[in-house]
């Protein structure tokens, strides 16, 4: 997918206007347009200004909530339209809208990680850890990842995260489990959410989001 000229390559931009005016109202299809108008001034920059506007972006915009207050579920995978719509969104909400975005202005999907973590919280002593999602950034297949978090506005080298301990990472190429290297152990398929996820994509105006 990509933005031109307030068009979507193989999406229709006003289906997204009226897909988020029906669920969240009229004042929220203003938020795809200054979605629209932040990743087109991101498009041409190099890719370390790319994650700097998209990470930026989000954080600032949307208010961090976890999933039962903001959908009344336990459980819940947000489109970044939905992300938009609510103005609100836990840690995968913010992630999946990041992903998408840097996907949409070229950022190679092969150097984006949706990675799981178990996140140490009460200070560096603290052996207290919840479960948290983060997005990674590989510059080159075996180069050290850059996190970027909803919860830290700077984006930092992983080794510069020791609060945080990777499980396991996805993309649409494949599901990783730490330490097995950089082939991935399965099809993301696995993961229902996931799947879940593009074709509510898809139905909201979303073509090729999959690729």
């Amino acid at each position: 997918m990509a933005f031109v000229a307030g068009r979507l390559h193989g999406s229709d931009f006003e289906r997204l206007q009226q897909s988020i005016a029906h669920q969240f109202g009229p004042n929220a299809a203003r938020a795809v347009v200054d979605w629209r108008d932040a990743l087109n001034e991101a498009r041409n920059l190099p890719e370390p200004d790319k994650l700097k506007r998209v990470n930026e972006f989000f954080n600032r915009r949307i208010t961090f909530s976890d999933v039962p207050t903001v959908w009344g579920k336990v459980d819940y995978w947000a489109t970044p339209l939905e992300t938009l719509g609510k103005g609100a969104a836990d840690c995968k909400g913010y992630v999946i809208a990041k992903y998408f975005s840097l996907k949409e202005i070229g950022v190679p999907m092969q150097k984006l990680r949706l990675t799981y973590v178990r996140a140490r919280i009460g200070g560096p002593a603290s052996s207290i850890t919840q479960a948290h999602m983060v997005l990674t950034y590989y510059p080159a297949p075996d180069a050290e990842p850059l996190v970027l978090d909803n919860l830290i506005t700077d984006i930092r080298p992983a080794s510069r995260r020791s609060d945080l301990t990777p499980v396991f990472s996805f993309n649409n190429e494949g599901l990783w489990a730490t330490g097995t290297g950089n082939q991935p152990l399965s099809a993301v398929d696995r993961l229902s959410q996931w799947k879940d996820l593009l074709i509510r994509m898809k139905s909201e105006g979303f073509d090729e989001q999959g690729k």
